[in-house]
Order: C-alpha cells, then sequence, then structure tokens
C-alpha cells in the first residue's frame, strides 16, 4: 500500500468543518437541525465523485450512502462474504457552537503553550492537557478558541472519505463488500433513529468516533436521560411560613440526596456517574435535566432507582404530585453483543494497528456512539479511535498525523 497524501485527509477536514452542523436536541424533529443535511448533500456529491456505488442522501432524515463493490475474486475476506461498514457522524455537540469555525494548523508543535486566538484570549496548554506532550513534531489543528472544532466527528467522516476514495483508486487492493453511511444527531442519541438497515446492508461495522491514535472500543456506558420537574407553590414572602412550596429549592433537595462522589468531575474507567445537565426554576416552578451513565448494568439500574426514590421522598415530604420524574433508557453497554461470537472484530482492529506501529489501547468509552445502538440492531460495531482530543468545547483539538495513520489503518483493516 502506497503512503498516503496527508494534504486529501485534512483538506477534507477543514472542508466540512467550515459547515455548521450542531444539532439541536429541543427541536423533535429528524434531523434535529436542518443545516446538517448542508454537509449532507457535499458528501453525496462527493461520493460519487469518487466513483460509489449505490449513493444515495436521504433527503428528509439526512442519512448518506454510498458502497464500494467487492473487487476480490470470491467477495470474501476473512469476514467471510460478509459485508463491512464504515460508520461516522455529521453532527457536533450542541454543548458549544459550530457556528464560523476557524481551524488553524500549528505544524511542527514544540511541546509548549498554543495560544487560540485574541477574540478569545484562551490557551491550550500541556500543563491542563498532558497528552499534547505526545504531539511534540507533529501538526496539530486547534480552534480560535470561539467554538469547537467538530473533529467530533468530522475527522472521522474525512478519514472514512479518504479510505474510500483510495480504495476506488486502487483497485488493486483486495477486499470484500464495503458500506459507509454518515448519520445525524448522534450526539443527541438519535443517530440511528431513522437509519435504513436494509440499505445500509452490512453484517458488521466499525464506528469511526473515537479519541487518540490506538483507542479502540467496545464498551461503551449504559445511558439513560432523566428530567426532574417540580411543581411548588408560590406566596408572597411576607405571609409564606407553612404555605409556600419552593420549586427550585426542592429539586435541589432531590439533587442532594444523589451521591456527591458520583459526578462526571469525581469518576473514571469503569465509573458510572449522575450529570446535571441543565437547571431552570423558581418558586412556582423548577425542572433538572441528568443524563445517567454505568458500564455496569446493574449498577446503571441502581441509580436509576436512586433517582426514583429521591423524587418519591419529595412527595412523602411536601405532597403527592409536588415532583415528578420522566426517564428514559437511551442506550446500552455494546460489550454483551460483541462478546458474542464477535470478538473477532477487535482482534482485526488491533492487528492492523500493530501492523501499522500503532499501539491498540482497548479500553471503555465513557459515553456511548451509533454503534452502541446498532450493536442491538443486530449489526456488531466497534468503536476506532479518529484522533481528536477535548471533544465538544473550545479546546478541542486533533493531530494531522493522526488522522492520516488512521486512514490508513481503515484500508488495511477491510483488506482482512
Amino acid at each position: 500500500m502506497g503512503k498516503f497524501d496527508k494534504s486529501e485527509v485534512i483538506e477534507r477536514f477543514l472542508r466540512y468543518v467550515a459547515i455548521d452542523t450542531q444539532s439541536d436536541e429541543e427541536s423533535g424533529a429528524s434531523p434535529s437541525s436542518e443545516k446538517q443535511k448542508n454537509l449532507g448533500r457535499l458528501l453525496e456529491k462527493e461520493l460519487r465523485e469518487i466513483g460509489a456505488s449505490d449513493v444515495y442522501f436521504d433527503e428528509e432524515h439526512c442519512y448518506v450512502y454510498g458502497r464500494i463493490p467487492a473487487n476480490n475474486a470470491d467477495g470474501k475476506t476473512s469476514f467471510g462474504a460478509k459485508k463491512l461498514a464504515l460508520i461516522s457522524h455529521m453532527d457536533t455537540s450542541p454543548e458549544s457552537s459550530g457556528k464560523d469555525v476557524k481551524p488553524r494548523i500549528v505544524e511542527n508543535y514544540d511541546g509548549g503553550d498554543i495560544y487560540l486566538g485574541d477574540a478569545s484570549g484562551l490557551k491550550l496548554s500541556p500543563a491542563q492537557y498532558p497528552e499534547m506532550k505526545a504531539y511534540i513534531g507533529q501538526s496539530l489543528i486547534v480552534t480560535d478558541g470561539t467554538t469547537l472544532l467538530g473533529a467530533d466527528d468530522k475527522a472521522g467522516v474525512a478519514e472514512i472519505m479518504t479510505a474510500a476514495s483510495y480504495l476506488l483508486n486502487h483497485p488493486e487492493i483486495s477486499h470484500g463488500e464495503i458500506s459507509v453511511c454518515f448519520t445525524p444527531d448522534e450526539e443527541i442519541g438519535s443517530g440511528v433513529d431513522h437509519i435504513d438497515m436494509e440499505r445500509l446492508n452490512a453484517d458488521y461495522a466499525y464506528t469511526v468516533d473515537g479519541g487518540a491514535i490506538g483507542e479502540l472500543e467496545y464498551e461503551n456506558f449504559n445511558a439513560a436521560a432523566a428530567t426532574v420537574k417540580v411543581h411548588g407553590v408560590t406566596v408572597h414572602p411576607g405571609e409564606a411560613k407553612n404555605k409556600m412550596k419552593h420549586a427550585s429549592r426542592i429539586a435541589m433537595e432531590i439533587d442532594a440526596m444523589l451521591p456527591a462522589q458520583e459526578k462526571p468531575q469525581f469518576t473514571e474507567g469503569y465509573e458510572g456517574f449522575f450529570y446535571l445537565t441543565e437547571m431552570k426554576g423558581s418558586t412556582e416552578e423548577a425542572e433538572f435535566k441528568y443524563i445517567i451513565r454505568d458500564h455496569d448494568r446493574e449498577k446503571f439500574e441502581a441509580k436509576k432507582r436512586l433517582i426514583s426514590a429521591a423524587v418519591s421522598y419529595a412527595n412523602e415530604k411536601y405532597g403527592e404530585g409536588t415532583a415528578e420524574l420522566v426517564l428514559k433508557d437511551s442506550y446500552y453497554n455494546m460489550r454483551e453483543k460483541i462478546e458474542d461470537g464477535n470478538l473477532f472484530l477487535v482482534e482485526n482492529a488491533k492487528r492492523a494497528m500493530e501492523e501499522l506501529g500503532i499501539t491498540p489501547k482497548v479500553q471503555p468509552i465513557r459515553g456511548g456512539t451509533d454503534g452502541a445502538r446498532l450493536s442491538f440492531m443486530g449489526l456488531p460495531c466497534p468503536n476506532l479511535c479518529a484522533g481528536g482530543h477535548n471533544f465538544h468545547g473550545r479546546f478541542e483539538y486533533v493531530c494531522a498525523e493522526s488522522m492520516e495513520k488512521i486512514t490508513e489503518l481503515l484500508v488495511k483493516l477491510v483488506q482482512y
């Protein structure tokens, strides 16, 4: 296999991050934001230009599909006659703006602070992010400090597109049938709500939606979303004794019943958490929103019971109907599906990394991917690195050399 031209995957990435695709968890629409379709249409066009087959853009729900036909004699690889899919998502996180992204390439990084821009006055520092030291001498793509970058997951999109282009231009590389798919709304947990599994037509898949080069994940959180609504009683504060029910204070009491040590900032590895993502309230009405996470299914269920008990206690103390809980599961740990006869997907990825001089880092995802839900839909789907760091915020960055190497990884992996 020849060496990739680094400029292609980087040029694609810079082109994609210029398009605002921020998803909107409040819209209730699918896709949650119409602007995601702008990138979808571009990817459809580029797939046609590189010669992919069966290219289709789902204009209603914003999914992009394409296919690279098998080019070996019997359509088989070590996957057997099975078909492989590569999947990444187009949307960026609602947590930080993705509009007017202004990326900058810091070449030959020297290991020091990177000042992001005059408009933000922020700096990206290895004192806070020590993993930056691993990239001394390489090129880092950073923001100007006013938006996120969008490496989650436009780095994955660029890597899949560049790998697809390379394979289509190098028919001497033997591989089975490969599908590519780009999804909307992964960041709000809706990335596969309307995916067309028949059109995708795959038996196994990888999402390319991880972090630093070498990351390989087949375990993820079990996840739920919880909304606590509290209904209070407003009375003039001068006459409030034994009459007022302060909704915001009651909501704070409920929050205080959740374990203080089980917050994201105090957890790591396999440790789960309650994450208060949003709060608003007054004396009369209050609403707190949480996401609940744990790798262990029993501990996950226990966390859901705990927040339910806290709401029940508030109703016992302040009167039935004071507090209500809306609790909904989002996705589950894909580990049980991968370990059920599909661990070869992980072993193949490890082998491909090692052959390219990449050290595999098999670790649990402290989050989720489209692959988690796909695995429970019958499509086993581990997650591969995409090369970025500090996702969802203004300190996000990605290493250009990592993106190049991950593109090589995809080309090698589909040959097994």
